[in-house]
């Protein structure tokens, strides 16, 4: 773990789970993504992908890792009720987040969103040492060797996009974000710089974002087309697609594996298990 950079995925679906078997391929479960970097071990998001990280971990107790949060949106807390790992003492998160528009923090929404009558077990309960930090957009975390760069993204309610970087390499966390109609986003293009993978939101394709009678415009989410355009001004060495719609079964995204391909060779779908070391 000392001397990688691997990035695993857990969770890679948006707005909601989606289990059954339609979606078997790339999975059901909402955001969670691990990187483990210079020996630290980075948590993105805390969809339902979370609980399945957790019972991985149980074998390497006691577990030290620091949790990013996009934003507090259902899909990228829901999964934190049910992390084994957070009720068990001599375990250690450090969770960051950027406070919302009204101020509540990151422990505050948690906290809120385990108690009666929505969930039966507060937070209070977890016997892991949970330290939370508010994040300053723009100013870089140091995490020993690794740092973690922050932008703003184009969100209903506002998210934080993420770039880690260590030992020369780099990979960026970016989700949930909205392209604009007559630019690339500056936030988004400063973090994809050159970096070796780009995680970004590709909920929809242009055609379901403009469509006439559904249009998904102001709804905070991008398209695979609009991300290949980040990815090449950015000169990203590999894209991978990600916070797939619920509506997008396997064969599906399938169908847009192979699209993308031709409009960005080095791209791939994220799928639950894929591993990429860089």
């Amino acid at each position: 773990m000392q001397n990688q950079f691997q990035i695993k995925f857990w969770g890679v679906r948006g707005s909601i789970p989606c289990p059954g078997n339609q979606t078997v391929r790339y999975g059901g479960n909402t955001s969670c993504v691990e990187m483990q970097v210079g020996g630290e071990r980075l948590i993105f998001d805390a969809g339902t992908g979370l609980r399945i990280l957790g019972d991985s971990l149980i074998s390497q107790m006691p577990v030290k890792a620091h949790l990013f949060f996009t934003h507090s949106h259902w899909d990228h807390i829901q999964g934190f009720p049910f992390f084994t790992p957070a009720f068990i003492a001599g375990n250690h998160f450090n969770i960051y987040a950027m406070p919302s528009p009204n101020g509540a923090t990151m422990k505050q929404r948690l906290h809120d969103q385990m108690l009666h009558p929505n969930f039966p077990v507060p937070l209070q309960i977890m016997q892991a040492n949970l330290e939370f930090y508010d994040i300053e957009i723009g100013e870089a975390l140091h995490l020993g060797e690794v740092t973690v760069e922050t932008a703003r993204l184009n969100h209903p309610g506002e998210a934080v996009g993420y770039r880690v970087n260590w030992g020369g390499h780099s990979a960026c966390y970016i989700t949930d974000t909205e392209h604009f109609p007559d630019r690339l986003d500056e936030n988004v293009l400063w973090l994809s710089r050159e970096a070796d993978i780009l995680v970004i939101d590709t909920t929809y394709t242009d055609e379901e974002y403009y469509d006439e009678k559904f249009s998904k415009v102001g709804w905070g989410h991008s398209t695979w087309q609009e991300a290949v355009k980040i990815a090449k001004a950015a000169k990203v060495k590999q894209l991978v697609l990600f916070h797939h719609d619920p509506s997008h079964d396997d064969n599906f995204l399938d169908r847009l594996a192979g699209e993308v391909a031709i409009a960005f060779p080095n791209s791939i779908l994220a799928k639950e298990g894929l591993s990429i070391e860089l």
